[in-house]
């Protein structure tokens, strides 16, 4: 005989697999998962569906719905969000205590009955250290730190909500400063909450950027909001244009909680929008204590030249009469030198004129008619011309003959050429 078939309705079915699983898993369980989507009911309920995906590839391979009720969901909601600063939303992880249910009609689902922060605000430390690991890598991390300052920085662009409280302290603040500094601000309106935070400040920067020769730095001010807001400024595209803008960035974002990513690659960061504005007068006056420090040291320097110098002359004054009389004493003492060099060098060039002279006495005398008559010579002349050769001569001729101790006339009777010639 064919034995008969035990046949189960689809809820009977259902309800065995809802009493095995209660059976089985009985308590509650503490659950990693990442929420891929949530919504509030009107009733006030939270239905969720979370996932968990592959770490090295990013594939889902766990999916599950899950029900927070209004009653307890009234409670975690706020203490939640207070805890992290993060809206509780889609795309967030989360540590949930859980019990798994199976109902006939809706199937398998869990029930949430409490979530521990510190497992979101972990996840979201590690999110921040993984952007800032990604912008070292790239070698761009420290690259707005790395700017220097104007030494006097009156030019900024700001990038806030116009209606924003914190923009307003930032400008009254910044127009009424103790000390009359004047400041040029210009206002790049954006959004500072919400999903388009992102994109508007990133679209402010790129409208800076085309204008930056206008301005000596940027600074970016959002005052009020819920601090869970705060999740739009832990993001890689809005850190990365932040660190590799080409003008140097102050944050000053409003809070107090963990420096965000977009604080981390500033070049400067200030908890308030108040505190940028007293950072920048800060700036300005130690601008204007140093102008005026140079201004007193360059005071003090021309005072100590003047008395210096005044000094200087004093003493020069009072030397000159000794070093006149010294000077005219050298030149005195230098004019005599010369003379008696003047005159030594006459008496040397006399002497010798006296030795040529009578070098040229002697032998003009030597060689003088006279001398000659007296050593036995004699000098014979025709017409008062000496007669030096036969020719100068012809018979009949009268002579007159010179001897030293007179003179005798004579007629030429007869030439007689030399024997020798």
């Amino acid at each position: 005989m064919t034995e008969a078939r035990k046949e189960l309705s689809l809820f009977e079915l259902n309800a065995r697999v809802r009493d095995a699983l209660q059976e089985a898993l009985p308590e509650r369980y503490w659950v990693r998962a990442e929420v891929s989507e949530a919504r509030v009911h009107p009733s006030g309920h939270c239905y969720l569906e979370l996932i968990e995906k592959e770490e090295a590839t990013g594939r889902t391979i766990a999916k599950a719905r899950a029900t927070i009720w209004a009653s307890t969901f009234r409670l975690l909601r706020p203490w939640f969000e207070q805890s992290t600063g993060q809206i509780f939303t889609a795309g967030i992880k989360i540590l949930i205590s859980v019990s798994p249910v199976f109902h006939e009609l809706y199937g398998y689902s869990l029930t949430i009955h409490d979530i521990d922060p510190a497992y979101t605000l972990g996840d979201a430390a590690r999110r921040r250290a993984a952007i800032l690991q990604q912008l070292r890598d790239e070698g761009v991390a420290d690259m707005n730190k790395e700017l220097v300052w104007p030494a006097l920085p009156q030019r900024f662009a700001i990038i806030s909500s116009p209606s924003a409280a914190g923009y307003g302290d930032f400008m009254n603040q910044i127009q009424n400063n103790p000390y009359g500094y004047k400041v040029y601000t210009a206002l790049f309106p954006a959004s500072m909450q919400g999903e388009q935070t992102e994109s508007s400040i990133i679209e402010a920067l790129d409208r800076i950027a085309c204008h930056e020769e206008l301005f000596d730095g940027v600074v970016i001010i959002r005052g009020g909001g819920a601090t869970s807001d705060l999740n739009s400024f832990d993001s890689y595209p809005l850190a990365a244009n932040i660190a590799q803008f080409p003008l140097p960035v102050i944050t000053g974002i409003g809070h107090e909680r963990d420096d965000t990513v977009i604080d981390l690659v500033a070049n400067t960061r200030v908890k308030t929008p108040t505190a940028a504005a007293e950072w920048i007068i800060a700036r300005l006056h130690e601008a204007d204590l140093h102008v005026a420090g140079l201004s007193l040291a360059v005071s003090d320097e021309v005072r100590n030249r003047i008395l210096r110098e005044k000094q200087t002359l004093q003493r020069t004054t009072s030397s000159l009469p000794l070093l006149i009389e010294r000077r005219i004493a050298g030149e005195r003492h230098k004019t005599a030198m010369w003379l008696e060099q003047i005159r030594h060098a006459l008496r040397n060039r006399l002497d010798a004129e006296r030795n040529r002279l009578d070098t040229m006495e002697t032998t003009v005398t030597l060689v003088s008619p006279q001398s000659l008559l007296q050593r036995g010579y004699s000098l014979t002349l025709h017409h008062g011309r000496v007669v030096k050769s036969i020719a100068d001569v012809a018979p009949g001729a009268t002579l007159e003959t010179l001897l030293a101790d007179g003179s005798v006339t004579s007629r030429v009777e007869n030439i007689q050429p030399s024997k020798t010639k």
